[in-house]
């Protein structure tokens, strides 16, 4: 498939200014050639301009002028892809993009698969597998945070570390192999002592990377946080005061929020899902039913709790059953309409923090944000502590890799065959390999690029 040329729009569909339609492989120059008139004497086809040079003309279908357009010329290897690549910048709007498109693909051109710009990126060996999961991670990035934390991943400080493990896995391994090739000649103990040294090493290099898991879910999905409590506590406003704006309807008639209503909120630099779920109480409303059972499946799927309590209101068994069911919960104890005299007693012993709030008046809204950051990321969030977060992948290549390595320093330390060292040691080395790509499957890579958008 490298030998194919692919074309694909580069821009989000609809209208807008612009539009991107990206030609890369060996024939992108032809194929520019064959779907780009020249205009001026300064211009020229792409197959006669100099690289990184910008060309004015127009893109033909057949005989027909589709658009008013500049392409932009890249020569191999000095492109995204390190191949030919040519990019017609056109007028935004669907049926300009898809009209350039179609000329494009009528000039030789395949359309590109879910990723495939960035798939030979890493196959022409322009960035590793780590690298181009961050290239997806900079596009879906919600919070600045979120972009610095992808940002540092792309510039390859992740797979630096990981090399360096992955290269001292593998002097270990060769010095194992050479004493199985020369089996005449035993291990001394002190060079045995300075193996197991280098596998501990290894082992608590790991061990940081797995510590980064939870902060690079966090970044990357989001906190998934249920506002959850009886019918007009308030939890819809709440909704509205966390986002900046105003997302649900509010209403004093209770069961107005019959559906679970998600929304991703910046609070304090993370990306916080926040979902509006219906009040639950006895109704005999098909729909508002359907709700309250959306309602109790989203709650068991949330990582946060927000209980929400009317203060102003005293205790009631529906309160007292909400936090029942939520007792072993991560949660915080949202006492809504503090602008109002309290009458609200909570029962002792309630487990997790209290915040006063009012949400008619915004009064503890940034209290509550704090409150939020701290369960959600303990300490203050330093530019270090992003320099390098796994995802679930690395996660997962890591803890293989450190079960391999933790079943090689048995191995080693009593005294068994080294074959059965090495069998440990190749698995640990092909394990970390895998997080850069450098023993990546065809699967494993069809099923990480088939994530990416068309054109990217």
């Amino acid at each position: 498939m490298l030998n194919d040329t692919i074309a694909a729009i580069a821009t989000p569909l609809g209208e807008g200014g612009l539009a991107v339609v990206r030609v890369s492989g060996p024939r992108a120059l032809a194929v520019g050639d064959q779907c780009f008139r020249p205009l001026g004497r300064g211009s020229h086809k792409p197959s006669a301009a100099p690289t990184h040079t910008v060309q004015y003309g127009q893109v033909l279908l057949g005989q027909q002028v589709v658009d008013e357009v500049l392409a932009l010329v890249l020569r191999a290897p000095r492109s995204f892809t390190r191949e030919d690549t040519v990019e017609f910048c056109c007028h935004g709007g669907l049926l300009a993009a898809r009209s350039a498109l179609e000329a494009v693909l009528g000039g030789g051109a395949r359309l590109a698969e879910p990723g495939e710009f960035t798939k030979r990126a890493f196959l022409n060996g322009r960035i590793d597998l780590a690298q181009a999961e961050a290239v997806a991670d900079v596009i879906r990035a919600r919070t600045e945070l979120a972009l610095a934390a992808a940002n540092e991943q792309l510039a390859g400080k992740l797979s630096q570390r990981v090399r360096e493990l992955r290269n001292d896995l593998l002097h270990t391994l060769a010095h194992v192999e050479a004493h199985i090739d020369f089996p005449e000649e035993d291990i001394a103990p002190d060079t045995r002592a300075q193996l197991l040294e280098r596998l501990e090493r290894a082992g608590e290099a790991m061990r940081r990377l797995l510590a980064t898991a939870r902060e690079g879910q966090l970044l990357r999905q989001g906190l998934r946080a249920a506002i959850i409590g009886r019918p007009n506590v308030g939890k819809s406003s709440l909704l509205n005061q966390l986002l900046g704006h105003d997302r649900a309807i509010v209403s004093p008639i209770p069961g107005t929020t019959r559906d679970t209503i998600a929304e991703t909120a910046n609070i304090r630099g993370l990306p916080v899902v926040l979902i509006d779920t219906a009040g639950l109480r006895d109704s005999s409303d098909a729909l508002e039913q359907e709700g309250m059972r959306r309602s109790r499946a989203t709650v068991t799927g949330a990582e946060l709790i927000l209980h929400v309590l009317d203060s102003a209101c005293p205790f009631s068994a529906e309160d007292q059953r909400y936090l029942d069911e939520c007792a072993a919960r991560p949660r915080i104890v949202v006492l809504n309409k503090c602008d109002l005299e309290p009458r609200l007693e909570l029962p002792a012993g309630t487990a997790g923090p209290r915040v006063a709030v009012s949400c008619r008046t915004g009064q503890g809204i940034e209290a509550l944000k704090d409150k939020i950051k701290e369960l959600a990321w303990a300490g203050e969030i330093r530019a270090e502590m992003i320099e390098v977060t796994i995802n679930s992948r690395h996660q997962d290549a890591l803890r293989r890799a450190q079960e391999a390595t933790d079943r090689t320093r048995a191995a080693l330390s009593g005294d068994l065959s080294l074959e059965l060292v090495a069998v440990d040691l190749r698995m640990a080395v092909d394990a970390v390999g895998e997080i850069v790509g450098q023993t990546a499957t065809e699967d494993l890579l069809d099923a990480i690029f088939s994530q990416f958008c068309v054109g990217k």
